[in-house]
């Protein structure tokens, strides 16, 4: 696909090829943002690499981020510094350069994919969590005083005394509000809905994309909707005020990529490399992501 933004960052004028034209908007959004490319490549290989043995043929990236409008050499500079922060290995044979994402990368990962592909924000079990220690507490904790931290989730054992303390609805709402303010937070989910609703709604509609589109669009999808959710708080929703906007976004980034999901993944079967040739079949994670609430204890 020629890319709906040329080198020089310009919009390019949008054919009437009406899944060219759904893309315009969010690619321009992409050059406008404070985003780096070194971040959209951990979104790459987080989202589509991981489930198919986590490495990527350098002309396999390329491809995909001429597609996003982002030349080769600001490519390479990010590949080189991802690889020099230790996030990804290098291996090359010939001419060829093949990136694995090395043990930091993987981890780093693991754990964002347990928020990012929820089907439901957290749970709250009814009460909230303190630690009291001199050491900085990890996320989700929250500080309350010098030395006294808050959470909403279970954090489960750790370097510090813990108390669980129960409070009803209303005052529970009153001290979410205060200790984790969520206006910034929603305006960005506000955003996300008003900028990617359009596709779900086209695509519902009918409009087709191509192969690589699709993978485009499941692109910028994961990467806008991972730099909303890896900064909430881990906040149950029930905690949230009634038009809090979390639960929708994430139904939309949900019905978005499953709807992506066929064609993103035949782009890849067919045009992806690794160090071994063709990738590998994608393993059972990918079919289940979106399917259960967090779980996992943040701690």
């Amino acid at each position: 696909m020629r890319s709906a933004l040329n080198r020089g960052g310009a919009v390019a004028p949008a054919t009437a090829h009406s899944g060219q034209a759904l893309l315009v908007p969010l690619l321009s959004h992409l050059r406008t943002e404070p985003s780096r490319c070194w971040s959209v490549i951990i979104t790459l290989y987080g989202d589509a690499a991981v489930p198919r043995g986590g490495g990527l043929w350098l002309g396999t990236v390329l491809a995909v981020f001429e597609a996003l409008g982002i030349g080769g050499n600001v490519v390479r500079t990010a590949m080189s510094r991802l690889t020099a922060d230790a996030w990804l290995d290098r291996a090359r044979v010939g001419r060829n350069s093949y990136y694995h994402l090395a043990a930091k990368g993987h981890a780093a990962a693991l754990e964002a994919d347990a928020r990012i592909y929820a089907a439901a924000g957290p749970e709250w079990d009814g009460a909230f969590h303190l630690a009291i220690t001199d050491d900085p507490a990890p996320n989700p904790f929250a500080a309350l005083a010098p030395g006294v931290f808050l959470a909403a989730v279970p954090v489960g054992a750790g370097p510090w005394i813990g108390l669980r303390a129960t409070a009803g609805p209303d005052d529970a709402q009153r001290l979410v509000q205060r200790v984790w303010p969520g206006e910034r937070l929603a305006e960005g989910y506000g955003r996300f809905i008003a900028a990617f609703g359009p596709v779900a709604d086209a695509l519902a509609a009918g409009v087709t994309l191509t192969d690589l589109e699709a993978l485009t669009a499941r692109v910028l999808l994961v990467h806008q909707y991972r730099r909303l959710v890896l900064r909430d708080p881990s906040v149950p929703d029930a905690l949230r005020a009634p038009e809090w906007p979390g639960q929708a976004a994430r139904n939309l980034c949900a019905g978005l990529y499953q709807a992506l999901l066929p064609g993103s993944e035949r782009w890849l079967d067919r045009h992806a490399r690794c160090r071994t040739g063709e990738l590998p079949a994608a393993d059972a994670t990918l079919a289940r992501r979106f399917e259960r609430h967090i779980t996992k204890n943040l701690a």
